[in-house]
């Protein structure tokens, strides 16, 4: 034991007046001693004050060649940890993105003093923790939310990733980031798609495009597709978060609940209607079916009252065309049916706020009209693209064919044949029959017609014996035969 103090302090003698390398390299082999050696305690000691002394060295490589050491290992002295991580960031790199000695506190503080650097080393580590996450989503600027945003280990909460599309949303490169993480809220693909909406909405208007009002409805409108397309198939809990999002950001109204009627997204107005009047769903479902609890579901919810007329003729549409209108709307797309037994159910009423309505489902028309022609146009071209495919094909398999048929001729002449140019598309098909004939081998059609040449020769010979006596042919068959002996007769 006292060999190792020994060695420990002949190091600190002849490390005290070396180069920089020769520090480091010693100060790295102290350090793995330190760690992974078996020293005693009283040489633990005196390795640790030395390895605190290196702190004080005024070359960064020294430094750092201790850091990377110590970076991986979660016996490293805090004290020197610590110290580490608030050097330069050229010394603090490993111990920021590795070392598992920091606590979630040290990493808080490392972000909020830190650099840049410094905080997009935090991002990079493995399972930060919501507390590290919320820290940058607050204070990092764009390059360390976008590769937070990619550590698919970093557990962030959904109001810190509002918050980056708050700050950022308007940047491709975290909306990107976003989107490929696997645990992403559905609020959360909303509101990057709400983002991404306005970027293009702001880039038209500063074109001269478009004005900022049309802008601002087809805003609106993306927003509310978008609510109705995440909640598809999202499921019960899902759904619920994605309604109480936006009611709280005050994306919830009116008319969101007709188009989602109107689109056949009946468990997400359901919700809505749930979530803005404190029924329970099954109580809603029913008042949903009753035209004489609507009124009742209406003021409940907190809904216009001028808007009850049109929420009777969109619950009745509803009802007399559910049956029938079932699959006729995909994704979030609106139903003509119904809006159009809506539009009829509103003729009757005069007034400004029902005229505001009956524009509104105007324009829901016509909406659902470029919806259905987008969907004809698109099955028109998958036709057409199936029926080009599968010309190709039959091309393709034609000069397979042909070039298959050329390569046994040449096999079996022995002759090289002109390769066979594939055939253009609108040309005739080739007849397999003629083909196979054309490929037959020479040999052959001699063998068949010396066959029908030997046939016709054999019938000579036959028709000279049936002109023989009938007695020399007997004596000619018997002299054929040998004597029997024992009963068995030898051939001769």
């Amino acid at each position: 034991m006292i060999k190792k103090s020994m060695i420990i302090r002949q190091f600190l003698a002849l490390t005290l007046n070396a180069p920089a390398d020769r520090r480091a390299q010693g100060g790295a082999a102290l350090a793995r001693a330190y760690l992974y050696g078996d020293l005693d305690a009283d040489a633990l000691w005196e390795a640790k004050t030395a390895l605190l002394s290196l702190l004080d060295d005024p070359a960064p490589s020294v430094r750092r060649a201790l850091a990377e050491v110590c970076a991986d290992s979660a016996r490293s002295p805090r004290p020197i940890v610590v110290a580490l991580s608030c050097d330069a960031f050229a010394v603090a790199e490993p111990i920021l993105s590795r070392s598992p000695v920091l606590t979630e506190a040290d990493l808080v503080e490392a972000a909020a003093l830190g650099d840049e650097d410094a905080r997009a080393a935090i991002a990079r580590r493995h399972h930060l923790t919501p507390a590290v996450s919320g820290a940058l989503a607050e204070i990092a600027d764009l390059p360390t939310l976008v590769a937070l945003a990619g550590n698919p280990t970093a557990r962030i909460t959904g109001g810190r990733l509002l918050r980056m599309i708050e700050r950022f949303g308007h940047e491709a490169d975290l909306r990107e980031a976003l989107l490929a993480r696997h645990d992403l809220p559905p609020e959360v693909r909303h509101a990057v798609a709400v983002a991404l909406a306005r970027s293009l909405s702001a880039f038209a208007t500063e074109r001269g495009w478009l004005g900022e009002a049309r802008c601002e409805r087809m805003n609106r409108e993306v927003a509310e597709r978008t609510a109705l397309d995440l909640s598809a198939g999202a499921g019960a809990a899902a759904t619920s978060r994605l309604v109480s999002y936006l009611r709280a950001s005050h994306q919830l109204n009116a008319g969101l609940i007709l188009r989602a009627i109107l689109s056949g997204r009946i468990e997400f107005a359901q919700t809505a209607f749930a979530d803005l009047s404190g029924l329970d769903h099954a109580s809603v479902a029913r008042a949903m079916r009753d035209p004489r609890a609507v009124a009742d579901l209406h003021e409940k919810a907190g809904l216009p009252a001028p808007l009850l007329p049109a929420m009777h003729a969109v619950l009745a549409a509803w009802r007399d065309t559910a049956p029938t209108a079932a699959g006729g709307a995909k994704g979030a797309g609106l139903s003509r049916r119904m809006i159009e037994h809506a539009i009829a159910a509103c003729e009757g009423w005069e007034s400004p706020e029902i005229r505001s309505v009956v524009a509104l489902l105007t324009r829901f028309e016509a909406e659902a009209a470029r919806d259905e022609a987008r969907e004809t146009t698109r099955a028109i071209l998958a036709q057409a693209t199936a029926r080009e495919a599968a010309e190709r094909r039959r091309i393709a398999a034609d000069a397979a064919w042909r070039e298959a048929l050329e390569a046994h001729r040449r096999a079996e002449s022995g002759t090289e044949a002109p390769a066979v140019e594939p055939p253009a598309a609108g040309e005739g098909r080739t007849d397999p029959v003629g083909a196979i004939l054309e490929s037959l081998p020479e040999q052959i059609l001699e063998w068949f017609r010396s066959g029908r040449d030997r046939t016709a020769a054999q019938a000579v010979p036959d028709a000279v014996l049936a002109d023989l006596d009938a007695a020399l042919i007997a004596e000619f068959r018997a002299s054929r035969i040998a004597p029997v002996k024992d009963g068995i007769a030898i051939a001769a």
